[in-house]
């Protein structure tokens, strides 16, 4: 199985391509970038095919895709600046790579017949409530120019393609980037005090388990909306496991309370509300719970447990020298 990867400089798409190579896969590897730009980490994306490609270009998407031929397009892609895209002058080069990039990919895919995955966000909906979102719901009421965009692309890919998975994530982080647990490592190590939002609850996600699922996915014919996180720990009376954390839904404070707990930080976390915080330029949603309770009903393996995916996480962090690094 031949499979072309796009975004593969950001954290899924470098996940999507060592996976295919686990698996005896041909990943070609694309993004913006004249060459492979990501985290020079010695693994199989850093040495697979690549191929320079701005997906805002109909032509070239169509020209360079056609040319490798895949049997899967895996579309990581994307503007994820969730602030800046709500600039006035970002809006419509948000729109370009979120909507008609995507559509450009969609329409390749139709013409060779290749079925298609497309990531997207809890973001399409309107962040209320405290219902966890289930992945067939069709209420969509996105809250900022993010989500707008991203609901744009799902739309160009369900209306082009039969073939398709569209995969809603959130709270995403990784190897290759900046990502949640990175800045607040970084904040922890030189503050006694972090203030963190407790309004806004969902679960994590991990690349590398996200990517492993992705792949179980497209080994299968089983297309459709789906939802994917790490998963959430068992319910228990107290709300709390025998470590102090939380279980079920998260929010961010809870999530931060975990990383330093796991990384031995002393740090205080203090919870704010997301108004107290007020940091942020695009209005954020307070319900980014998942229903994921799909997958298992398709027959793919639910994501391991978000707690279970920091202490991994960290542990790469630890041999790749984040940890020293924060102490010069």
């Amino acid at each position: 199985m031949k499979v072309f990867v796009t975004g593969v400089n950001g954290q899924l798409g470098h996940d999507v391509m060592n996976e295919l190579a686990k698996r005896g896969y041909e990943g070609v590897g694309s993004d913006l970038a004249p060459e492979y730009a990501g985290v020079a980490d010695g693994s199989s994306v850093t040495k697979a095919p690549y191929v320079s490609l701005d997906i805002t270009d109909a032509k070239a998407v169509d020209k360079v895709i056609s040319e490798v031929n895949p049997d899967v397009i895996v579309h990581c892609a994307a503007w994820t600046a969730v602030d800046m895209a709500e600039d006035d002058d970002k809006v419509a080069a948000v729109r370009k790579v979120n909507v008609d990039g995507t559509q450009n990919i969609a329409n390749v895919a139709k013409k060779l017949d290749a079925p298609m995955v497309y990531l997207s966000t809890d973001y399409v909906f309107d962040g209320q409530g405290t219902t966890p979102w289930e992945p067939d719901f069709k209420g969509y009421k996105p809250l900022n120019v993010y989500g707008e965009t991203k609901l744009g692309g799902e739309e160009a890919v369900a209306n082009t393609l039969d073939k398709y998975f569209i995969v809603r994530i959130a709270w995403v982080f990784g190897v290759n980037g900046s990502n949640f647990i990175k800045t607040m490592l970084k904040v922890g190590s030189n503050h006694d005090e972090v203030k963190v939002v407790s309004d806004q609850i969902g679960t994590p996600t991990y690349t590398f388990d996200l990517s492993r699922l992705l792949l179980d996915m497209i080994e299968t014919d089983k297309y459709g909306y789906y939802h994917a996180t790490n998963s959430e720990l068992p319910a228990t009376e107290s709300g709390y496991d025998e470590n102090g954390t939380k279980t079920g839904y998260i929010s961010w404070y809870d999530f931060t309370k975990e990383i330093y707990r796991q990384a031995g930080y002393k740090t205080k976390v203090t919870p704010v509300t997301t108004e107290e915080y007020g940091l942020s330029k695009a209005v954020r949603p307070f319900n980014s719970r998942l229903d994921k309770s799909k997958l298992e009903e398709n027959g793919f393996k639910p994501l391991p447990t978000w707690t279970d995916a920091i202490s991994r996480y960290l542990d790469i962090l630890k041999d790749d020298g984040f940890f020293d690094d924060l102490k010069k």
